[in-house]
């Protein structure tokens, strides 16, 4: 039988299936047809489908391309840019492992490993896409006059399938609902420069915060006179500005006004994050450290859309709506409230 197709590069191949006696059954072959899908769609098409563009994806298939195999040696195995091209669709619908499976034409089995190793490989790009960037202080000014902003920290639930009954109800977070909860620090522009995704959903934002690298280099003077802001959840310290939540004089108020136009950015860049990739929004059904890869993963694409101008697009699927911040009597951990006293009367009270 021709195994190759003459018409837009698409593949043909076969898979078998097997007897109880380990035999080829080759009256209930399975014939895929795996599509050249880089050739069949335009590049907007291509974009609407994988989120990022026909470029986006050579270039990240260089860097990736190291860390992955053909699945198989037989019936014309995986080969590197299908298994790329799955995983962006497994992220773009959020949807059940089969129908991306059926969409490049590979087995279940198949496209849970691909998931997995990709995401894992994507990962590994964090360092390059996901740093702590120098100039981000004029930007941060230009959005409402705050000055001194290094970034904008908060932390967002991603909806998870629960791991096992011995752990599971560590992530059931205040909503009855299994998650992870993500930290994540962004600049004006909508980069992440910061992700952290070991959470459960039952972690307060502070613990988070507090147990990370980011806190650590924050307290050892790594950014400057740089803040990081955010909401009421978190400590106010000399290095992270949190809201009054009892403003009493107009230059309080008005401290408060600038802080939430921006410490905005963050919910922003939740949101873009979430809308490209719906998998975080929708309810991941993937072993935990294949979750983790993947919300790592899709923060690294994400940087990779915007450092690119790649449109945000609409997601394919219905997308369930967020509730609003819980504000918090007092953030977890040691309080400073003197840095931002003295920045509301020296800075806001002219």
């Amino acid at each position: 039988m021709d195994l190759f197709s003459d018409e837009s590069d698409n593949e043909m191949y076969e898979i078998g299936v097997f007897d109880s006696e380990g035999i080829v059954d080759t009256e209930n072959r399975r014939l895929y047809n795996r599509i050249n899908y880089r050739s069949e769609f335009s590049d907007s098409e291509f974009t609407y489908r994988f989120r990022l563009n026909k470029t986006s994806v050579d270039e990240l298939l260089l860097k990736i391309t190291p860390s992955l195999k053909v699945i198989s040696s037989r019936n014309n195995g995986i080969s590197p840019l299908h298994q790329l091209l799955l995983t962006l669709r497994f992220y773009a619908l959020g949807t059940m492992l089969l129908s991306v499976a059926d969409f490049i034409g590979v087995s279940k089995a198949s496209a849970s490993r691909i998931v997995h190793h990709v995401s894992r490989a994507i990962a590994g790009l964090y360092p390059q896409y996901v740093k702590t960037l120098s100039n981000t202080q004029n930007a941060f000014h230009e959005i409402a006059g705050f000055p001194r902003i290094l970034g904008a920290i908060d932390c967002t639930h991603v909806p998870i399938q629960s791991p096992d009954s011995n752990i599971g109800e560590e992530y059931r977070n205040r909503k009855g609902i299994f998650s992870m909860n993500v930290q994540g620090v962004c600049n004006a522009d909508l980069l992440f420069m910061n992700v952290v995704a070991r959470w459960p959903g039952s972690a307060h934002d502070a613990t988070i915060f507090n147990n990370s690298r980011l806190k650590m280099q924050c307290e050892e003077g790594l950014f400057g006179n740089r803040w990081l802001i955010g909401d009421s959840a978190y400590p106010c310290t000399s290095y992270l500005l949190t809201p009054l939540l009892n403003p009493t004089s107009v230059a309080e108020n008005h401290y408060n006004e600038v802080h939430i136009k921006t410490r905005n950015t963050i919910e922003r860049c939740f949101g873009v994050w979430k809308r490209r990739f719906p998998i975080l929004a929708l309810k991941i059904r993937v072993a935990m450290q294949t979750t983790q890869a993947i919300i790592i993963a899709t923060s690294v694409l994400h940087n990779i859309c915007r450092l690119n101008n790649i449109r945000d697009v609409d997601p394919e699927v219905a997308m369930p709506q967020e509730s609003g911040d819980i504000t918090y009597a007092e953030g977890i951990g040691q309080q400073n409230h003197s840095v931002r006293q003295q920045l509301i009367n020296n800075y806001f009270s002219v």
